[in-house]
């Protein structure tokens, strides 16, 4: 069996197992799925979805996030984990969108990842579940489970990307990785993980030792 053959399998599974597929991170548009996508790093959507209901009241605009200060955003922000550094990049993110793009979030990928404490998987984020632009983020989850499918070598996430993103059709990009990460909670965590009971991993995964 091919990669791609075993994609297209892979991706008949997940598409009976979640025919929908909500985004995890509560947001109102670009603006605060970006932020609320820096403050996961690190941090579960759970963690991120109580804290930014507190923040989005104070600030839910570039505009409105420059009227608080860094240590403002900082006290707020604490619970989710590096708030120092988190908060710096929410502020001076916001000061780039409102000094450069007229406080609106840029939907081309070479802008967003200019952003501070944008990497390639947030700007991936925000052009998939924002602007329904084609991309397929890889977060833990994915480069897991894309390794334990024999679907990349694991090498590192970008190159778990790019292997992704040949077995895969474009028009599912946005769809699946959200599929993934859903499945990877639900069936394939990193720790405790049963191949033979596994969905996927039973009829697909590799035989080595998982990582």
């Amino acid at each position: 069996m091919t990669r791609k053959e075993k994609a297209t399998a892979i991706a008949g599974i997940l598409d009976e197992l979640y025919p929908e597929v909500p985004i995890p991170l509560d947001h109102q548009d670009p603006y605060t799925l970006l932020v609320a996508v820096i403050l996961s790093a690190q941090c579960t959507d759970v963690r991120v979805n109580q804290v930014t209901p507190l923040l989005f009241e104070r600030a839910d605009t570039p505009y409105a996030m420059l009227e608080l200060s860094v240590e403002e955003i900082e006290e707020i922000i604490r619970p989710c984990g590096l708030a120092p550094s988190k908060a710096k990049g929410i502020y001076n993110t916001s000061r780039i969108l409102v000094d450069e793009y007229g406080g609106q979030v840029p939907d081309q990928f070479e802008d967003l990842h200019k952003l501070p404490s944008v990497g390639r998987k947030t700007a991936n984020v925000v052009l998939s579940q924002a602007f329904g632009v084609p991309a397929f983020p890889v977060d833990t989850h994915i480069h897991r489970l894309a390794y334990r499918w024999g679907l990349s070598n694991g090498k590192n996430p970008d190159k778990t990307e790019q292997d992704l993103t040949k077995v895969f059709p474009r028009e599912d990009w946005n769809k699946l990785h959200l599929q993934i990460i859903y499945f990877g909670r639900e069936y394939c965590p990193a720790r405790g993980h049963d191949p033979a009971t596994c969905p996927i991993c039973s009829k697909y995964g590799v035989k080595r030792r998982m990582k």
